[in-house]
């Protein structure tokens, strides 16, 4: 046997033989499915009432719930709906949850949607302003974190200038985030920002 020891520190020593961390993990991220599971019916509903005024390949998807363990080290579980992936044509409204951070929900566009509704999105500048929404400025479109390389808040772009960064970039990315400590009303907050982006677009 190597010499070298691979020692637990004393907090490492309690997790590991504490089994109830793992069960209780397991149990409250099966409440996120469950609560995900909630919104994506709800959020069916409400394209059924605005269908017609968005494109028939969007509106003709259903929510899924997608999860993996290792977003920054983290679990993390994701609701996309609307979801349209199709190389660099992409629809999706994603719901987050982020172990340890946050809900999310993130509008993102590119190909032919960017196209269809940037003039929209840059006309809605007050609005998104009055939800204090944030704007991707990051290169990388797949990076859900809400640190300053990657989402500054809206209200710090000039009207100008957002309608220059639109127009110019190959992607859109708009998110709000929701404290896990807002857990009881998350849903419906969820829900809030979902009907308000749903809304933006189909007007």
């Amino acid at each position: 046997m190597n010499e070298a020891k691979i020692r637990l520190s004393q907090k490492e020593m309690e997790l590991v033989t504490d089994a109830t961390v793992i069960l209780t993990k397991n149990a409250v991220l099966q409440k996120v499915i469950q609560l995900l599971g909630a919104l994506g019916e709800n959020q069916q509903h409400l394209i059924q009432t605005v269908g017609k005024r968005l494109p028939a390949d969007i509106v003709n998807t259903s929510p899924k719930i997608s999860k993996g363990e290792n977003y920054k080290g983290l679990p993390y579980q994701v609701l996309d709906y609307p979801r349209f992936f199709e190389n660099e044509n992409i629809f999706a409204l994603r719901s987050m949850f982020w172990w340890g951070n946050f809900f999310s929900i993130t509008l993102h566009l590119s190909g032919r949607f960017k196209e269809l509704f940037e003039k929209k999105i840059i006309h809605s500048i007050h609005s998104l302003n009055e939800k204090s929404f944030y704007f991707c400025t990051n290169d990388h479109a797949w990076e859900h974190h809400f640190e300053e390389d990657n989402y500054v808040e809206l209200s710090s772009i000039s009207e100008n200038a957002f309608e220059k960064i639109v127009r110019e970039r190959p992607f859109i990315k708009l998110a709000q985030k929701i404290p896990l400590t807002e857990w009881d009303h998350a849903g419906d907050i969820l829900f809030s920002y979902f009907t308000f982006l749903i809304e933006m677009l189909a007007d």
